[in-house]
Order: C-alpha cells, then sequence, then structure tokens
C-alpha cells in the first residue's frame, strides 16, 4: 500500500553512487515527494539554487567536493542558510556525525538505509513550503 505525506516535499538526493541514487529516489517518489538527483557536491550546489529543494539528503564520501564541505557551502549562503541538510553514509561514529553538525547538517542516516528510513527523515526534516498565491 503506497502512501502519500500530506504535503509533498522537494528533496534532492547527493551521492556519487548510481545505485542509492535510484533506490533512494523510488523510495521517496513513491512516498509522493519531488526527487531531483545529484552525483557530486559540485552538480549539487547547482541544484540547490535551481530546484530549491525543501531538503537536502547528502553522501559524505564523494569525489571533488565532499559532503561536508558541500553541506558547509550550502549553509554558508543566506537564502540556504535554514534549508535542512541530512548526511548519508556508512561511517556513523561519533566523530563523523559531530563533523557534519559542525559543517550545518540536521541529522545523519546510517547507509544502508530503508525506504521508512528516508520517508521519516523528510518528514522530520523538511522545511514546509508556503502556500501557494491564490491566483
Amino acid at each position: 500500500m503506497e502512501t502519500r505525506p500530506s504535503t509533498p516535499r522537494k528533496v534532492l538526493i547527493v551521492d556519487d553512487s548510481l545505485t542509492v541514487r535510484r533506490s533512494a529516489q523510488r523510495a521517496l517518489s513513491a512516498g509522493g515527494h519531488e526527487v531531483r538527483l545529484a552525483a557530486d557536491g559540485f552538480e549539487a550546489l547547482a541544484l540547490v539554487h535551481d530546484f530549491a529543494p525543501d531538503l537536502v539528503l547528502c553522501d559524505i564520501l564523494m569525489p571533488r567536493l565532499d559532503g561536508y564541505q558541500t553541506c558547509a557551502i550550502i549553509k554558508r549562503h543566506p537564502r540556504f542558510a535554514l534549508l535542512p541538510v541530512v548526511m548519508l553514509s556508512s561511517r556513523d561514529g561519533v566523530f563523523d556525525v559531530a563533523r557534519g553538525r559542525l559543517a550545518g547538517a540536521c541529522d545523519h542516516l546510517a547507509k544502508p538505509f530503508t525506504p521508512e528510513t528516508l520517508l521519516d527523515a523528510v518528514a522530520r526534516h523538511a522545511a514546509p513550503r508556503a502556500p501557494a498565491a491564490p491566483l
């Protein structure tokens, strides 16, 4: 049985693994959310600006620009300072979680994750969108 959220959210998934991106996309799309994918931090920064997500799910270990750097850059921009970023990683030690918090992340999800874990993270952290203006 497919469940739809009361308010669909726009979610950006950032991970260098195509398998992780696609499995997260399937889970969140089935939950009624609009999803965009980025393969690295640079692609994510462009999509944050263009897509204006309600939540970013960001892998830590990526080439070129890692998840900590990506999160910190997002959080430094005045327009996106309040955008929730959840770090995704197979590394879930105290140091890794703390480093994510220092970069501005609001949470940390360990891989492998389940569809329920992702949907719960969106429900807990996605910023509510303002209602559309009447025509």
